[in-house]
This record gives structure tokens, sequence and C-alpha cells, in this order.
């Protein structure tokens, strides 16, 4: 027979471990954010060229996604706006690594990169297509590996639509509305012959204006963006042919451009967001070192996931 003294021990130890669980965990997260600090290029304070990530799918402020990288515009605007106004930063490098996203935040981000009044670099390592590039293209030189995908200018929307398996339940579905457009993109009914035509004629109008944008800040012809503006991707030595790019390498090409133009010792700043405990632990449960089989399609699907309807880049 138990004592009331065991019986109290016995209903303390699934606390006491839970404790042990998370005192030790805290450990493997210290240990895990300190020694990723031995990796860093310079500390903050010795560093003069800003190194801003944008990574994962551009997406809008408060939107979300079924994945953990996110490239987010106030976050990078804020960097960019950091460095810019730092003394101390004598030019800024944005490391890239998306397949786009939104279109008004892609737009955000690079009006915000030609805002900077100091050197700016387009690091473009896997991908920077779509959105990602029109962002690069807002930089003063792109430098991109020779494997990396790069380009893919053109515009995409989607939504699901059910109307078909409303049908086979047989379920009815009737809504009140005033305006002939307002219920457009309505995942329960399909899109009418001037609905289509009204928003094929919109994505036309934003594929012009991503034109003219990288026309602009690549400093070419429209025509001659126009006739690769196909929404085809394209690996690093033909987008340099193409006046996509302009070095290719990575960060030491990257590095070397800066010091010969700059006549400096480059000292990277990596600017990123404080790790919680919980983005430590996630890191290490996460499955982004399994990710290089993903493929080009797994990257171009990804950007179709937010939201009912979105026009994206």
């Amino acid at each position: 027979m138990k004592t009331d003294k065991t019986a109290k021990q016995e209903e303390r130890s699934p606390w006491r471990t839970m404790l042990w669980v998370i005192a030790v965990l805290t450990v493997i997260a210290w240990l895990v954010s300190g020694s990723l600090s031995f990796f860093t290029d310079d500390s903050r304070e010795n560093g003069n060229v800003a190194l801003i990530p944008v990574k994962g799918v551009i997406l809008g402020d408060g939107q979300m996604l079924f994945e953990q990288d996110i490239a987010s515009p106030s976050e990078i605007i804020g960097f960019l706006e950091d460095a810019a106004q730092d003394p101390g930063i004598e030019a800024i490098v944005l490391e890239i690594n998306s397949p786009g996203g939104s279109a008004v935040a892609s737009e955000e981000i690079a009006n915000a990169v030609k805002a900077v009044n100091k050197t700016t670099i387009a690091w473009i390592r896997d991908s920077g297509t779509s959105g990602a590039y029109w962002i690069a293209s807002a930089a003063d030189t792109i430098v991109a590996s020779s494997m990396s995908i790069t380009g893919s200018i053109g515009v995409t929307a989607s939504y699901l639509q059910f109307s078909g398996l409303l049908k086979d339940y047989n379920i009815t579905y009737e809504q009140l509305y005033a305006g002939k457009f307002k219920e457009i993109g309505s995942p329960f009914r399909p899109l009418g012959i001037e609905e289509r035509r009204m928003f094929e004629e919109q994505l036309r109008e934003l594929h012009q204006e991503f034109i003219r944008a990288i026309a602009e800040n690549r400093k070419m012809p429209a025509d001659d963006v126009e006739k690769i503006a196909t929404g085809m991707f394209f690996l690093g030595k033909k987008a340099k042919e193409l006046g996509l790019v302009d070095v290719i390498g990575g960060k030491g090409e990257v590095r070397q451009i800066l010091e010969q133009k700059l006549n400096i010792t480059v000292a990277f700043v990596p600017y990123e967001h404080d790790a919680s405990f919980f983005d430590i632990l996630s890191r290490l449960a996460s499955s982004q070192s399994f990710s290089v089989g993903r493929g080009i399609g797994k990257s171009l699907a990804d950007t179709r996931m937010s939201q009912k309807l979105e026009i994206r880049t």
C-alpha cells in the first residue's frame, strides 16, 4: 500500500520530468545560439558592410504560409533604413534566396533599396526569381552563382474553386451582393467570361509594370526585357548573357567588388532578427537540411498557398 509521501512524490514526478526537459532544451538552445556566433564573419560593432537576408516567399505583413522561411517586407525595409542611417555602414548586400511572392511587397522592398544612398549589391544564391529578382534589379550590381536560377519575369493569380464539388453534393450556394463584380473570384462559382477577361487584363497591366521596373532598374530597353519576360527562369550564366546579372560568383566576388570600388577592407555585418528560444528549437527540428531535392516546382508551388486569391510576381 502506497503511503501519502510516496503518492505525493509520484504526483510531482511528471512535473520534475517536464522541468528537466525544459532545462535540457534551454541548455541545447543556448549552446546552439552560442555556436552559431562563431560562424558570423565579423561582429556587429566592427563591420562596415550590411548583409541583409531576403529569404523565403515574399509575403505582405500579416500573411501566413505553411513554410518556415518568409521574407517580411517590414523587417527587410527596417534593416535597409537602419543600415542607411548607420555612419559605420559603407555598403549594403542583399543576400537573396527566394522564389518571389507578393507583387506589392516586392515593389515596396525594391523601392526601399533604390532609396538607399549607399552602394548596394544583390547577391543571388540558389534562387532569385520573379518578385525576388524585382528586388535584386533595384541594386547597383547583381552577383549570382552560375547554378542559381534568376529571372522568371511574370505574374500569376490563382485560387481554389469548389463549384463542381458543391454540385456533386447537391449543395446550393447563395450570396447577395450589390455591384456587378463584387463577388468576382468567389471559390463557390466559376469565373464568367467577362470576369476572366478582366482578371487577365489586370495581370497583363501588372506584367507591363514589372517589365517597366526591370528595364528602368537595369537600364535596358523595355523591348529587350519584354522579349525575355515570358515567366521563364534562367541559370546564372544565361542570365548574365541576357543582361539580367552583372557578375557570376558568390560572396568572394561580392567582397572583391566592394573592396575595389570603395577601397575598404570588407567586414560583413549580418542583419537578422534575434532568435527566440522557440525559433532555435524549430531550427533544430527543421527539415530544411533535407531540401536538396525540393526542386523548382516545390518553390513555385509555395508561392501560391497564401490566400484565396492574390496576384503574385
